[in-house]
């Protein structure tokens, strides 16, 4: 029997187009950029129930539903964080790997000799939030302020212990900088990690730390820690009841933590557009910005080029701390 001839009209054209474009939409974005099926590890250089972990098992089960892709988060602490962050810069640009970065570790290279450069062996994908901290005092300190905090340890000097989960992490930093702009002289007992710093802490064994903000309300609330102030200049929305360290006296001060994505140096212009694009999307899901203000994160994105910028002068501010401090690795 002979075929009738096929006849390209205007509406056929547009029929075939629509379909095209469906089945081009149901295909992976990866495959398409020559990606292999296997799981892609989102890289953290901090343990299971910190802030960049929370923020990392948030983002992945919905990286993995748009891309149909499976993502792992991998723990990979140890080293004030350089641990987790070579294993980022010595792995393929291929789209399989990427970490969820803190702000302080741009500092690690001041402090110690890591084989990668913190600038140039990353590829910035885009900001993800930020979150500020709280000064606290055990509630043995007497001390109701922190104008009063600040006077009764400058009457003990370095006999008052104050703790971190580790050298170069944002509450060693952040102390440091406070310490600066008011004369005291607090001793800095580095720990291995944010339980054991904040048992001490619970314990009185230390006197005074950074904590994250909603952390800090909560322990305030049960009477177990005093909250002394806010660390950065304006007032948090999410926490617009607790005053800054800068009204309080402290003037200028101002110092908090972002969180952002980064993949290895050299990954193609098409997956970091890819990721940055759904990831943008993701964060501006109402259920995942609630998520996130719960552990104390506002959502906050950007492109590449503006991460890349922000970076860099978080890197020089950090430096100049570093050097006017005189911080060292205790």
């Amino acid at each position: 029997m002979r075929r009738s001839k096929r006849i390209d009209s205007p509406r056929r054209r547009i029929v075939l187009a629509a379909v095209t474009g469906l089945v081009a939409s149901a295909v992976p974005f990866a495959h398409g950029q020559g990606i292999s099926d296997r799981p892609v590890r989102i890289l953290l250089a901090q343990t299971a129930g910190t802030t960049p972990d929370l923020i990392a098992r948030t983002l992945a089960p919905r990286l993995q539903a748009r891309w149909n892709q499976p993502f792992i988060v991998e723990n990979r602490p140890g080293a004030s964080g350089a641990i987790g962050m070579e294993a980022v810069a010595k792995a393929a640009p291929d789209g399989h790997t990427i970490r969820i970065n803190t702000s302080n570790e741009m500092s690690i290279g001041l402090f110690y000799k890591v084989p990668f450069d913190v600038l140039a062996d990353f590829t910035p994908i885009t900001m993800v939030g930020s979150t500020i901290f709280a000064l606290v005092s055990h509630p043995s300190v007497p001390a109701t302020n922190v104008r009063e905090f600040i006077g009764w340890a400058k009457a003990r000097g370095a006999e008052i212990n104050y703790g971190s989960p580790g050298n170069n992490t944002f509450h060693h930093v952040a102390m440091e900088q406070f310490k600066l702009q008011t004369g005291l002289q607090m001793t800095h007992i580095p720990y291995k990690g944010s339980a054991p710093a904040f048992t001490d802490l619970l314990g009185g064994r230390i006197s005074a730390m950074f904590l994250p903000m909603g952390v800090a309300q909560n322990m305030a609330k049960d009477g177990k820690l005093r909250l002394l102030g806010g660390s950065t200049r304006e007032r948090s929305p999410l926490t617009p009841d607790v005053p800054s360290l800068h009204e309080m006296g402290v003037t200028g001060f101002d110092a908090l933590v972002w969180f952002a994505v980064y993949g290895p140096r050299g990954m193609s212009e098409e997956l970091v557009t890819h990721y940055n694009t759904l990831l943008r999307a993701i964060l501006a899901e109402p259920e995942v910005r609630e998520a996130l203000a719960k552990q104390g994160v506002s959502v906050r994105t950007s492109t590449p080029q503006e991460l890349e910028r922000i970076a860099k002068a978080e890197y020089d501010s950090l430096a100049k701390l570093v050097r006017d401090a005189n911080i060292k690795a205790d």
